[in-house]
């Protein structure tokens, strides 16, 4: 199930509004790019951002999610046309050959169910034409990144058009061993500071655990990159799957 923050219809609307920064799909454009990628499918595509900037690029995209209030958002974009939209996640997918796949953001992280979890390498897999690759990210554990998942750390205001000042702030929950829990809330100042909230759950999984998960499943590790936009912080796994 979809946290909120993507699966409500009125926080879907807003997502990428109170998060426009999203200067961390720069590297995997740049990944695009260095494979020659022709054919790619973006697995926990939400509204869509990373799909378009690839169709923007005459790519061929398949954009999957579990979302329908994202896939929504999505499909009503410009140039929207040029993806094909699938509803549903890594595990439901129709007969593909593409060149690469891509886990964006928190992606990895939020398939927090270690059945699920093999289950989506194993449909990324099957996904992948020989050759092709896996590409994605999952925060380094030892950063503890949820330590400054705080309201002081996360607080923003951001004017809306047509809905006004939306406030919004991130709040630890839980910490549960590599299970880690928060919850987004957002107040609307034109609808009397109405607020509404998302739970979420991460899983923090480390390297080695992430690398034989992959060869478990027939992947080839071929790199462990940093995210340039967050150095030290976040592992980058790129996996191909055998040409043989």
């Amino acid at each position: 199930m979809a946290d909120a923050c993507f699966g409500h219809p009125r926080l879907a609307a807003i997502y990428d509004l109170v998060d426009p920064d999203r200067g961390d799909l720069d590297a995997y454009l740049r990944i695009a790019e260095e494979f020659e990628v022709r054919r790619v499918l973006d697995i926990g595509c939400g509204t869509g951002v990373f799909a378009l900037l690839l169709a923007d690029r005459g790519i061929e995209v398949g954009g999957v999610d579990p979302a329908a209030a994202s896939l929504d958002v999505a499909r009503g974009k410009p140039g929207s046309e040029r993806v094909r939209w699938i509803d549903g996640d890594a595990t439901t997918l129709p007969p593909l050959r593409v060149d690469l796949a891509t886990m964006t953001a928190n992606v990895a992280q939020a398939i927090v169910d270690p059945r699920a979890w093999q289950d989506t390498l194993r449909g990324a897999y099957d996904a992948l034409r020989p050759g092709g690759h896996l590409v994605f990210e999952t925060r380094d554990p030892a950063r503890r990144a949820w330590e400054e998942w705080t309201r002081e750390h996360t607080h923003q205001v951001t004017d809306i058009p047509g809905v006004g000042p939306v406030e919004k702030w991130i709040q630890l929950t839980e910490v549960d061993g590599p299970l880690v829990s928060f919850r987004q809330t957002f107040a609307f100042a034109a609808d009397g500071g109405r607020t509404l909230t998302s739970d979420s759950t991460l899983r923090f999984r480390e390297r080695d655990e992430v690398e034989r998960d992959l060869l478990a499943h027939g992947y080839e590790v071929t790199d462990v990159r940093g995210a340039p936009d967050r150095p030290g912080r976040e592992f980058v796994f790129v996996a191909r799957r055998p040409l043989q």
